[in-house]
């Protein structure tokens, strides 16, 4: 059995964001995935396991030691490797570095959202939260909006500041409202549990892209947004009864099931109406976008070998 590595450097020279914007349209015209997460547990370690299976494309199993005593020894918290297997007979093809696939499929869903439901003449977006994803988000969406101006904003001007120092011509914003209220797009990546965006600070055609919170208890925008904005998810399955973004606010009575206007897999309606409307997109993840990630650096891979 011929079964390719690809680490993170060596395989990241292969990529390119619109390609995977292309391999996410691609994949979501194929059958629905079915998606499966298990957990294990030992306090205070965790494994977990997220698995997808597309018909047409393969199957892949994304795991993910979570140990949070490694940064005292000096050793990465989070380590893992996605495999991926053929769809023709099962056998593995390919075992990919965990951060590779983390680091383009988180950013790569929010680009992919933002290639259809923002303004193409965006010129103002604004990044809150300067951690390893806001970074990458910043990569993300240049490749889309080139001539756009970015500013960051984080709870720690600090970090904000050194961002701001590591991705060029970035600025540093001290006010969060007005950071938001001058936007062209708002995307936010932070583990917040208690809403930092107001929706009474939306202004009409803004794009606003969440991505940080994960859990039932985690939000970073408010009822308010959300009865303001048309609201998309990435999927149903992974959202709306797992992320406190869109699980919250159903449960509350405050939205509907209705309010969400579509996933992925209904295209004709995944789509800007007007350039005055506000549209809000929740970033859930999933194994089935990591399955089509995978695929896509595997293809890379090959076409550059």
């Amino acid at each position: 059995m011929n079964i390719t590595m690809i680490p993170f450097t060596e395989g990241e020279a292969n990529l390119d964001w619109r390609g995977l914007c292309a391999a996410f349209k691609a994949g979501h015209a194929l059958p629905k995935a079915e998606i499966a997460d298990t957990f294990l547990y030992r306090d205070p370690d965790t494994l977990l396991n997220r698995a997808a299976w597309i018909d047409g494309m393969g199957l892949a199993v994304k795991s993910a030691t979570i140990f949070p005593r490694n940064p005292d020894k000096g050793e990465a918290m989070i380590n893992g490797a996605v495999n991926l297997y053929s769809d023709d007979n099962g056998t593995l093809e390919a075992i990919v570095d965990f951060h590779l696939v983390t680091k383009w499929k988180t950013a790569g869903d929010s680009l992919f959202a933002a290639t259809r439901l923002a303004r193409p003449e965006s010129e103002t977006i604004l990044i809150v939260g300067a951690g390893t994803v806001g970074r990458n988000l910043w990569q993300a969406y240049r490749s889309v909006f080139p001539s756009a101006r970015f500013s960051i904003w984080n709870r720690t001007r600090a970090n904000a500041e050194k961002m701001a120092a590591d991705c060029p011509g970035m600025s540093v914003a001290d006010d969060l409202e007005a950071a938001v209220r001058a936007a062209d797009i708002v995307t936010s990546a932070t583990m917040s549990t208690e809403p930092l965006i107001k929706g009474d600070w939306l202004q009409p055609g803004q794009h606003i892209d969440l991505i940080g919170a994960y859990r039932p208890d985690m939000r970073e925008a408010d009822d308010a947004a959300l009865l303001r904005a048309r609201v998309f998810v990435d999927s149903y399955d992974t959202t709306i009864g797992h992320i406190g973004e869109i699980k919250i606010p159903i449960e509350a009575g405050v939205i509907t099931r209705e309010h969400l206007v579509a996933d992925y897999y209904e295209p004709a309606n995944f789509k800007r109406r007007s350039d005055d409307e506000i549209t809000l997109f929740k970033n859930g993840g999933g194994a089935h976008l990591d399955l089509m990630t995978s695929r896509y650096i595997l293809d890379a891979w090959r076409a550059a070998a």
